[in-house]
């Protein structure tokens, strides 16, 4: 009797525990399933996000900046002619370039870990990538901060402008790196940006050593 007893509970048991591993397995299953589904559509708001957030503060200390120092071409270049009035090449002024740089980096620095973070809400719906589910359900955080320092280089870009005549534009090309998360995921960003700092038409054929020069700025 104790013998068929001890029989039945091993085998309730034996039952029990079939069930909790064929739950536990479902489980694992549904999480990987919905990780597939949501992880995409995160990384998606997310950067986008990042991005936007990125560039409201960037280009606001851009505007700044430009706006204090007023900026002419010859801020950043000289035109050298020949006796005719030809175009013997065109020069970098190192001094306010790398004096540009220093600054602008400085300013930017400033205002993304003044920022310290931003964050907005998205729907929990607008995660699974369903049509029917956007824009429902619980909202939850999406938060936004700077990874390190930002850098900030000068580039120049030679284009034509109509017969013998050469545009020469100067920019200020913005680099960051930018860290988004939501509960459970955390996304790193890397954003660019460029913005015009100044230009100029230059009358006559530029020698082919000032593009390169500007080019390697």
């Amino acid at each position: 009797m104790k013998h068929c007893k001890r029989k039945r509970i091993n085998r309730r048991a034996a039952i029990g525990a079939s069930i909790f591993a064929v739950i536990l397995i479902l489980l694992v299953i549904a999480v990987i399933k919905t990780d597939k589904a949501v992880h995409p559509v995160a990384a998606m708001q997310a950067e986008h996000f990042a991005g936007s957030s990125a560039n409201r503060i960037i280009s606001e200390a851009v505007v700044e900046y430009i706006e204090d120092n007023r900026f002419t071409y010859g801020d950043f270049a000289a035109v050298l002619y020949d006796e005719d009035g030809n175009t013997v090449s065109v020069e970098a002024l190192p001094y306010n370039i790398n004096k540009a740089q220093s600054e602008l980096t400085i300013l930017i620095n400033k205002r993304l870990n003044g920022s310290s973070e931003c964050s907005t809400s998205i729907p929990l719906g607008s995660l699974t990538g369903s049509y029917m589910l956007a824009g429902k359900g619980p909202h939850i955080k999406l938060r936004v901060c700077p990874v390190g320092n930002a850098s900030v280089s000068l580039k120049s870009d030679f284009s034509s402008a109509g017969v013998n005549q050469t545009c020469h534009r100067i920019y200020a090309v913005i680099t960051a790196e930018m860290r988004s998360s939501v509960p459970l995921y955390s996304f790193d960003t890397k954003v660019s940006f460029e913005f015009l700092l100044a230009e100029s038409i230059i009358v006559g054929e530029v020698p082919e050593i000032s593009r390169y020069a500007w080019n390697d700025m």
